[in-house]
């Protein structure tokens, strides 16, 4: 029974420990143990089992009294981006090694208030800049699906990923700034959702991209992600970037009938050199909404074409600034020097690595005197035209379908990032439009690749409507019938 429970889903485990099928300590033990034996896939970069366990005694009492909350019980994995009060946060960065924050971000506060145990923090790329989770400075996590060769989680949720896939937690918190929840769950076989920006706290998320950055789940299917989003969203007065709006009980949404929907396939997004497989299932997602009911119509993103080149103008401007407050001087590692510039230099020089000194780089020139207007203003003004195109479409359908990634999960270091970054870069060519727009948009599991491994699909909604999209991928998942990594 014990190894059983780690296949669990959240929905599941919950009805078990109300039944008093097996407990909170047996279920968090199960999943202690696929830690142990699954080390090797890096997932990990911190584990805490005595404390989890600790919160699972605690949790055992209360739904032992009827008193348990709506995680009450439940093992998590948390993103190494997320502060948690007394266990070490890094970003997967040399610079802020050692660093043990002295309080808790908004959304794991509000998952620990759930009753939620956490087994440990996840590995992600280093201050989540990257699409494979190679560039953390705790080495790559591999993919759950790799055969022959270590395939890539995908990034920079690669850790949260990928340790659902495994069975290494029932779900995961990460973050998503260009797609870095959903290109990981479609390379892993999971489903996450990115949502609307300003419905999940900021405070106590390691800043990258400040005006993209945004909490989600990572969980094994729709229910557990409408369960992980419920307790993760609502207004923080902590953060100013916080949405005042009212959280749904999303779960309400699933097996809703979809008859009359309307789903916009843009036509932009039929890149050339599209993986077949990947616009063939993207073809068999619309033709399962479509026998339900919901009406395929053809939509216009036309300033898609350049999302990336926005997105990777906005992006590394905004880290340029948040990353300035690393110096070594008030936290984090120091490297001495015979100067205090000389400290700034080789603490900077020794704790970052390359591809965060590639968008610091590129983030510092672009916000210069005599380029801020030519980069920086301009890509502000082609960013409403992206969030423009999406209002219009948005008067033509209730949900867009797109492939989250181009194609499936890639070897490590096939696509360095030091060799090439505009190549990994490319792989966010489905998911940094819906970010610069602010929307919500669910990855879920659609099929194999031709070489076995999973491809993902995406929804994208209208703004604060997650709960279509929930509706929608429940009824897609149900005729998928994917079954995930086993």
């Amino acid at each position: 029974m014990m190894t059983d429970l780690t296949k669990l889903t959240i929905a599941q485990a919950r009805e078990g420990l109300r039944a008093k099928e097996f407990s909170a300590q047996e279920l968090t033990h199960a999943y202690i143990a696929n830690m142990e034996k699954k080390r090797h896939l890096n997932a990990y970069v911190c584990e805490t089992p005595e404390k989890a366990l600790e919160q699972a005694a605690l949790s055992q009492n209360k739904i032992e009294k009827g008193e348990g909350g709506d995680l009450e019980g439940i093992p998590l994995g948390i993103k190494d981006l997320f502060c948690t009060k007394g266990i070490a946060t890094t970003a997967c960065s040399n610079i802020l090694k050692g660093f043990v924050p002295p309080y808790e971000s908004t959304v794991t506060a509000k998952l620990l208030a759930a009753g939620a145990n956490f087994l440990g923090k996840l590995n992600l790329d280093e201050f989540a800049m990257g699409g494979s989770n190679e560039t953390s400075a705790f080495g790559p996590v591999v993919n759950p699906w790799s055969k022959n060769i270590p395939l890539v989680a995908g990034g920079s949720s690669g850790g949260s990923a990928a340790a659902v896939a495994a069975q290494m937690c029932a779900a995961a918190t990460g973050t998503d700034t260009g797609g870095s929840i959903r290109q990981p769950s479609a390379y892993c076989g999971v489903t996450g959702i990115k949502p609307t920006y300003g419905r999940c706290s900021r405070y106590g998320i390691i800043a990258f991209a400040s005006s993209l950055d945004q909490a989600g789940p990572i969980a094994k299917d729709v229910r557990d992600c409408a369960i992980m989003l419920k307790n993760m969203a609502g207004y923080d007065t902590k953060d100013a970037t916080s949405a005042k709006v009212d959280v749904p009980d999303f779960e309400k949404f699933l097996g809703q009938d979809v008859r009359g929907l309307r789903i916009g396939l843009p036509k932009e997004f039929r890149v050339d050199g599209l993986d077949k497989n990947v616009a063939a299932y993207w073809d068999k997602a619309a033709e399962i909404l479509k026998a339900r009911g919901a009406d395929v119509v053809e939509i216009s993103l036309p300033h898609s074409k350049y999302a990336l080149a926005t997105y990777y103008i906005i992006a590394p401007a905004e880290a340029s600034s948040n990353l300035a407050r690393y110096d070594g001087l008030r936290f984090g590692n120091r490297v001495d020097g015979e100067h205090l510039d000389d400290m700034y230099i080789n603490s900077r020089s020794k704790g970052f690595g390359k591809e965060v000194k590639r968008r610091i780089m590129i983030g510092t020139y672009v916000l210069s005197a005599g380029y801020y207007d030519a980069y920086y203003l301009k890509a502000q003004k082609v960013r409403r035209l992206i969030r423009d195109d999406f209002v219009r479409a948005f008067e033509k359908c209730d949900l867009i379908l797109t492939p989250t990634a181009p194609t499936a999960a890639f070897p490590i270091g096939d696509k360095s990032m030091n060799a090439n970054p505009i190549l990994m870069w490319l792989n966010d060519i489905f998911t940094v439009s819906i970010s610069l727009a602010g929307l919500p948009a669910m990855s879920l599991p659609i099929g194999l690749s031709e070489d076995g491994l999973p491809l993902g699909i995406q929804l994208i909604g209208k703004a604060f409507d997650e709960a279509t999209i929930f509706k929608a991928a429940s009824a897609l998942e149900k005729d998928i019938d994917f079954g995930g990594k086993k």
